[in-house]
């Protein structure tokens, strides 16, 4: 049996938990906190109530009684990464496959700083937007996820009925997620918008060309190949959204929830530090974001 561990249960998580119930050996890892708060408000996705089977970090998996798992799928927020990372210490074994879909692009560096001995490969999410409100997720099913091509990945996910897809080159095509999460994503969370308001609006789309631009810059002193089309890769992709939908990011500034700005403008900006290459334009957008967390965390303390 394909034994499948995830950790994080907000959007994508809880989309992909739901694909691989019932196909696999799926466990949910979580803390004592969200297990209480789990058995209390059990998750919801699309309207219905979702039951799976819970682990927590303390548990071990011993080999030949209970063994590794054969995939950890890590799915929470940037911010929980950090834990995350301490949370799966006693279900890595050796050959034991490690997935991110965390946004961003240091995500893999990090999990693979603490644990050598598994496979970490590189790999995000695509797909419409999911709204998430409290313990309710609603998606339409429409996403993949985007990994390296490694044979017994590939097995679980087909086995499990999971859409997947294997770029020639994975490192362009991160940076191509990534990319539009900075031009989207943070734009959507200062201007209220939705994407296809986004995609409607002219002056948006030279704004964000000249995003794009600094980040193509980042990017090519990162040693990344083929960037001459990510300008018309980004604008694609941002032109198959659905128009209704909201970005995460915008969800969160919504919702009164901390960003992952810290990951997408701020990793621009550090990077370009280290360069010395200047990144005015992801710098007024780390500068706008935050002053919105810090407005929200007001509203939040005073109400």
């Amino acid at each position: 049996m394909n034994k499948v561990l995830i950790c994080g249960l907000g959007a994508v998580g809880l989309t992909f938990a739901v694909k691989f119930r019932g196909k696999c050996d799926l466990k949910i890892l979580v803390d004592e906190e969200r297990f209480k708060r789990y058995q209390q408000n059990k998750p919801v996705l699309n309207g219905r109530v979702q039951e799976f089977e819970y682990v927590l970090p303390s548990n071990t998996f011993t080999p030949n009684i209970f063994p590794f798992p054969d995939l950890i799928i890590i799915a929470t927020k940037a911010q929980g990464l950090e834990s995350a990372i301490k949370n799966i210490k006693n279900f890595v074994g050796k050959d034991t496959i490690i997935l991110s879909l965390l946004n961003g692009i240091s995500s893999e560096e990090e999990i693979k700083a603490v644990y050598p001995e598994a496979k970490v490969l590189k790999s995000y999410f695509i797909g419409h937007s999911a709204v998430r409100v409290g313990n309710s997720v609603t998606q339409d099913g429409v996403g993949e996820i985007v990994t390296e091509n490694n044979p017994k990945l590939i097995k679980i996910l087909e086995e499990c009925g999971i859409n997947y897809s294997c770029p020639v080159d994975i490192d362009y095509s991160m940076w191509l997620k990534f990319t539009m999460n900075i031009f989207s994503n943070q734009t959507s969370a200062v201007l209220n918008m939705t994407f296809g308001e986004l995609k409607r609006n002219k002056t948006f789309i030279e704004f964000a060309k000249k995003l794009i631009n600094e980040v193509r810059i980042i990017a090519d002193k990162k040693g990344i190949k083929n960037l001459e089309n990510l300008e018309t890769d980004a604008l694609e992709a941002l032109s198959l959204m659905c128009d209704e939908g909201k970005t995460s990011m915008h969800q969160d500034i919504l919702a009164g929830r901390k960003t992952e700005v810290d990951i997408f403008a701020g990793e621009i900006i550090n990077i370009g530090k280290k360069f010395g290459i200047p990144t005015p334009y992801n710098q007024v957008l780390y500068d706008l974001i935050k002053v919105k967390e810090e407005d929200n965390e007001h509203r939040i303390h005073t109400c």
